[in-house]
């Protein structure tokens, strides 16, 4: 059944999110064609100051976020002033982003002579010292856990803010929940690590107050 599927399986178009695109396939039994929506993935190359640093599988849709807070979350940049300009280029499964950064952030990432052919689920590919790997981080701040009533009907909200996943399934969502409780801010990506690099990027770029807040990211 499926590679009977797989043999009459042709691409019809695109959806304009441009994070899926439809097709149209006849099963084993179906007099007709049935429309299918699958989520879609493009590799995408990131090089700051003309230098490359990493090409990252991702879902095409809201790539600036995603490189504003793949700098971040990475440690190539310390906040969003360090960016200075942002250019995406490409098509469909090829893109590249060209970022320009501080001096300052340049010779920091030059110091952790990091070349990294990444992937969506693995943060350690191409490190050379375990210092990279394991770097010593600053501990946070105590904060308290979220009321319970923050998590009645969780999944439900959720859902309210995966279009993509009620199209087609099979990509996961990081949100952001304000310390009232209150759903602000999600992005989706096959990969829960990418979804949550997209709304760091999201939250830096609108500047939202995070304070209080906290992080849900979805798993299977």
């Amino acid at each position: 059944m499926r590679s009977a599927a797989r043999a009459n399986l042709k691409v019809v178009d695109a959806v304009p999110v441009g994070a899926s695109r439809r097709y149209h396939f006849h099963a084993l039994g179906e007099p007709a064609e049935q429309p299918v929506e699958l989520a879609e993935e493009c590799a995408l190359a990131l090089a700051y100051n003309g230098i490359s640093q990493a090409v990252m599988m991702v879902s095409p849709a809201d790539l600036e976020d995603f490189v504003v807070g793949f700098s971040l979350g990475a440690g190539i940049v310390e906040h969003r002033g360090e960016i200075y300009d942002l250019r995406l280029s490409g098509t469909r499964s090829a893109r590249q982003a060209e970022v320009e950064i501080s001096s300052r952030a340049f010779w920091r990432l030059k110091q952790q002579r990091r070349g990294l052919p990444g992937t969506s689920s693995c943060g350690l590919c191409g490190v050379e010292a375990l210092e990279q790997a394991l770097p010593r981080l600053a501990p946070l701040p105590p904060s308290a856990l979220p009321a319970p009533g923050y998590l009645n009907g969780l999944r439900q909200r959720i859902a309210a803010f995966q279009p993509l996943a009620h199209d087609c399934g099979a990509v996961h969502c990081a949100l952001f929940m304000d310390a009232s409780g209150e759903i602000r801010l999600a992005r989706e990506d096959i990969g829960r690590h990418n979804a949550l690099d997209k709304l760091i990027g999201a939250l830096a770029r609108q500047r939202l107050e995070v304070a209080g807040g906290l992080a849900i990211v979805t798993s299977r």
